[in-house]
């Protein structure tokens, strides 16, 4: 299942189901990062008219899935280092303040029903083994119901229908095995927690750091693969 932002009208028109069904390839890989976007072979594989394209592929660039250059055409966004670097950055930022408002406005249901998905992910055995943990999209996303907690319809029009696919796509581009599995779903109980207290300070900090982290052990790793590519041309 794949998501269009929750803060818009389910998909309607075939613009809004086209838009939606190269989103989720995009996501998922089955188009390329940085492949080009061939106007003429979307429209007949989805055998709509190229304005219906047009009003599809606005709305992917808007979501940052696709770019568009002067004399080039479309693209799909490359998945670089630099860019992902930039991307947790942002999150931190933002849904660290989607966790404080998510502290003042989520209803004590949605709070236990966080929790109960919590204890469900806690069930899967690649977190059991700490070799992963993956979350699928949409309600099933910590990450997601947090931010439609806030309850801040400006926080999840800029997450949710800006950045939420394409930290997906970076998720699916470079895998979901960390060595910070296990911490990583400790880290969410905690935030769960502090929200469930009505402690909006703490809340986002823990959310910040939380991602931080994220960051930081990605850090690590492009450093670990620059010191093992260095070593191998030895």
């Amino acid at each position: 299942m794949y998501l269009a932002n929750p803060t818009q009208p389910k998909a309607v028109t075939t613009a809004d189901k086209v838009f939606e069904q190269i989103q989720h390839a995009i996501v998922e890989g089955d188009i390329a990062s940085g492949s080009k976007v061939s106007e003429p072979e979307l429209a007949k594989y989805y055998q709509i008219s190229r304005s219906t394209l047009r009003e599809a592929l606005n709305r992917l660039e808007k979501c940052h899935l696709i770019e568009r250059k002067a004399n080039v055409g479309s693209r799909v966004v490359d998945c670089t280092i630099e860019g992902l670097l930039e991307l947790y950055i942002t999150r931190e930022a933002l849904e660290g303040m989607a966790c404080r408002q998510a502290a003042l406005n989520m209803s004590d249901k949605e709070i236990v029903d966080m929790k109960a998905m919590l204890k469900a992910h806690g069930q899967t055995q690649e977190l059991k083994d700490g070799v992963a943990y993956y979350q699928e999209e949409g309600d099933l996303d910590f990450h997601y119901k947090i931010i439609l907690g806030s309850h801040n319809k400006q926080l999840i029009d800029l997450i949710c229908g800006q950045l939420y696919h394409l930290v997906r796509m970076y998720r699916c581009q470079f895998g979901m095995n960390s060595p910070r599995a296990s911490r990583a779903f400790n880290e969410h109980f905690q935030i769960i927690q502090a929200i469930s207290d009505r402690d909006g300070e703490l809340a986002e900090m823990l959310m910040r750091r939380h991602i931080a982290a994220s960051r930081k052990n990605i850090e690590n790793k492009i450093a670990q693969q620059k010191l093992t590519e260095f070593n191998d041309k030895k």
